[in-house]
């Protein structure tokens, strides 16, 4: 028995000896060890910058604003530019900076001092968007107590877990499913905040008061333009009155802001997500409103500035008047395409094919009719006079961006009054790859006056028209167009044959 505890004694004051000489090899080991690469301060660099663990952090939030711009592209993109007067501390220190959008990209996030650009520096940058909510924060408090009501009695318990529920620890017992009413927490935690806040390392080695601006890209923001067309009553001309419908759902309201308007065709890496727009349709009474925007060209696209700051508020549609035409001379005609199949139309067996007499609006973009601005895309509605002195809808179509001196063609709907018939009457096969075909298009004008209607024919291949009895017009290498007047209460049948050589 006694070797054993002799035994036993020693091989504990071996492994103690060892255990003495590995932690003395350790330690000369690492004081025989390079040292790290000092930064510009003289610390090393793989230590937190000095002071700023001690430091506490300073908050600036939108009161702090002394400037707020934003610029909304049409493609679900906004530029946001916050400038704010703010109160720093020397030295490095953290800063959250406050009431920024939930759809900012990070990414693009750029901070400066306006006042001493030379002397405020960001060491690091944090987009923190783990927002409080009562679940998070039950989540955030696993592994420490926390306060309850359990049946009316105020008590304490040790929370678990919070997975698919909460799991207690309270009196020596797990419990699961607890009844409780409220939860009592001693505190908020570091890690969840309130809104989407950044959060930057900053080195001050300025002024303790300075101007500073942070810019960034938000998705979530768009807009689009909305036209009004008012056409007479005797449809010779219209004036045109143009809204921006301005949609806000990044998470943040722009209150008393510079607002700018990008038109054209942003290249971005990522495709932007198309957002349904909340705009309803709108109807202009009285005078038209004086427009509000100036406009310039800027790169290949077009600056629509606001003349006046407004505040855009959250998950918030709203309009702005954008420009207006009066007297716009226009011109309506009516219009027929041809099935554009190449000639392997669809057979009526032995009935003619019922054809849409399509109906158009047609004006210039031009200074001397009332406009000559450039027109962002958009949905152009058209109201036209009735016979009573009020205005009716008449229909809608969208335009693609519109230069000056550029003429807009507005489809409306098709014709009540006017219908149209068309038929194959004829094919023969000359050849190998040869062919001849007649078609008879006939016209119908049910209208209090007569109308031109113009005919445009699809034909592909190598072709001529061998006869017709409307004059024909190549309108490119695959249409024949045609203009047919018909009469009041009258008809017109257009007739013609093509050669085609495919």
């Amino acid at each position: 028995m006694a070797w054993r505890t002799r035994k036993v004694f020693g091989t504990a004051i071996l492994a103690a000896f060892l255990a003495t000489a590995l932690l003395a090899g350790y330690l000369q080991k690492v004081h025989a060890a390079p040292a790290q690469k000092d930064d510009q301060a003289g610390r090393p660099s793989n230590l937190p910058p000095a002071g700023s663990q001690d430091k506490p952090a300073l908050s600036t939030t939108e009161k702090d604003q002394v400037d707020l711009a934003v610029t909304v592209y049409n493609s679900n993109l906004a530029l946001v530019r916050d400038v704010r007067q703010i109160h720093l501390s020397p030295g490095v220190f953290p800063l959250h900076f406050e009431d920024v959008a939930a759809s900012i990209n990070p990414a693009t996030v750029h901070f400066r001092s306006l006042s001493e650009p030379a002397k405020l520096s960001v060491v690091e940058q944090n987009y923190e968007y783990d927002l409080l909510d009562a679940q998070k924060l039950l989540q955030k408090y696993v592994g420490r107590e926390v306060g309850f009501n359990w049946n009316g009695v105020e008590m304490t318990g040790l929370l678990l877990a919070d997975n698919n529920g909460p799991i207690w620890k309270v009196n020596n017992q797990i419990i699961t499913g607890l009844p409780v009413g409220t939860f009592h927490f001693p505190e908020l935690p570091d890690n969840l905040y309130s809104r989407p806040t950044l959060v930057w390392m900053l080195d001050n080695r300025g002024a303790n008061a300075q101007k500073v601006e942070a810019s960034y890209l938000t998705a979530n923001m768009s807009w689009k333009a909305d036209y009004v067309l008012t056409v007479t009553r005797d449809e010779k001309a219209a004036d045109l009155d143009g809204w921006v419908t301005l949609t806000n759902n990044s998470g943040v309201a722009y209150g008393n802001a510079k607002l700018q308007l990008v038109a054209g065709e942003i290249h971005q890496v990522a495709p932007a997500v198309q957002m349904e727009s909340m705009a309803q349709s709108i109807r202009v009474t009285g005078a038209a409103p004086v427009p509000q925007f100036t406009q310039e060209g800027f790169s290949e696209y077009h600056l629509y500035s606001l003349e006046r700051r407004t505040s855009i508020q959250n998950n918030e549609s709203k309009q702005i008047s954008l420009l207006n035409g009066t007297g716009v001379p226009v011109e309506k005609y009516l219009m027929v395409e041809g099935q554009a199949y190449y000639y392997r139309n669809p057979q009526g067996i032995g009935n003619a094919i019922p054809q849409p007499v399509k109906v158009y609006y047609r004006f210039k973009n031009e200074e001397k009719g009332g406009l000559g601005l450039p027109l962002p895309a958009g949905t152009v509605r058209v109201y036209q006079a009735d016979s009573k002195g009020g205005v009716q809808f008449v229909g809608e179509d969208s335009i693609q961006h519109t230069p000056k001196d550029e003429t807009l063609k507005i489809y409306i709907g098709n014709a009540f009054d006017v219908v149209c018939d068309r038929k194959q009457t004829d094919y023969k096969k000359l050849a190998n790859g040869l062919y001849e075909m007649e078609y008879e298009i006939a016209l119908r004008n049910h209208k209090d006056g007569p109308v031109t209607v113009e005919v445009r024919e699809p034909v592909g291949g190598d072709w001529e028209v061998m006869n017709s009895n409307f004059k024909p017009i190549k309108l490119d290498s695959t249409t024949i167009g045609f203009q047919v007047p018909v009469e009041k209460d009258g008809a017109a049948t257009l007739t013609y044959r093509v050669r085609v050589k495919w």
